[in-house]
């Protein structure tokens, strides 16, 4: 652990201590420290603004944190040599509140357009909101709209979402401009890759998933938007700091 940096090495141990404190000290925490840290949609009661960064330190289980962990060790850890503390804790919170927002963008869009189509069909919003509240679905409702539509809006309002992944998707991308000739390869895919080239694939196929619903090497319940968001806020991070490094506007 010596040759971690220590912001580096600071962000695991908060994890580590986050996941121990939910999950391995009592059962029984989990699901109230879920309610509680993870990111949840703001129109519904379990949201609170302070889950927009207490989800970046909660994980689903031990691979989820595992993974992670691993990520922000060997992608983080060399941009946290060449930028320093303030700056690497600037650029991945950053990454991860992106993520976040661009993730409950996406979720408010979904649940806007479904709710007014229903309101336009003489439902009334607060009985909408109310029946999402209790997670029970309305029968009344598929007259109106489509079953993938009714699962789409429960799923929107009722999602709870955890993990570094968005904040470490920023980091990716972070390492791919700065190392654009670093070998990387896949666990299942053992080819050496140019994180140039690595990094986009990775991103193109989290796009594939969230369109399509088709994993290709996460888990089904997977935010493949917040991965996305995590990595378009990274991009214009780095995307500014290369624009701005010889003037007045660079990072110092």
């Amino acid at each position: 652990m010596r040759s971690i940096p220590d912001i580096v090495k600071q962000l695991i141990i908060i994890n580590a201590l986050f996941f121990a404190g939910s999950f391995l000290i009592n059962p029984n925490i989990t699901a109230i420290a879920t309610d509680l840290l993870a990111l949840h949609y703001p129109g519904n009661d379990r949201f609170g603004i302070w889950q927009l960064l207490t989800h970046m330190f909660m994980h689903g289980g031990f691979t989820h944190i595992l993974f992670n962990m691993f990520g922000l060790w060997m992608f983080g850890s060399p941009l946290a040599q060449m930028w320093g503390k303030n700056k690497f804790i600037f650029f991945y919170i950053s990454a991860g509140l992106g993520a976040a927002l661009v993730q409950l963008t996406v979720n408010y869009v979904q649940v806007s357009a479904i709710t007014e189509q229903l309101v336009s069909a003489g439902f009334s919003k607060s009985s909408v909101v109310d029946l999402l509240q209790s997670e029970r679905y309305s029968t009344a409702w598929q007259a109106v709209i489509s079953e993938s539509q009714l699962n789409s809006l429960y799923t929107s309002f009722n999602f709870s979402m955890v993990g570094a992944s968005g904040a470490l998707y920023g980091v990716l991308v972070a390492f791919a401009f700065l190392f654009p000739s670093a070998e990387l390869m896949l666990l299942f895919f053992p080819v050496p890759i140019k994180a140039k080239y690595f990094v986009p694939v990775v991103v193109l196929l989290d796009t594939i998933s969230a369109l399509t619903g088709r994993s290709f090497f996460s888990p089904s319940n997977t935010a493949f938007i917040a991965h996305i968001g995590g990595a378009l806020t990274g991009f214009i991070i780095m995307w500014y700091w290369k624009r701005n490094q010889f003037n007045q506007k660079r990072w110092n």
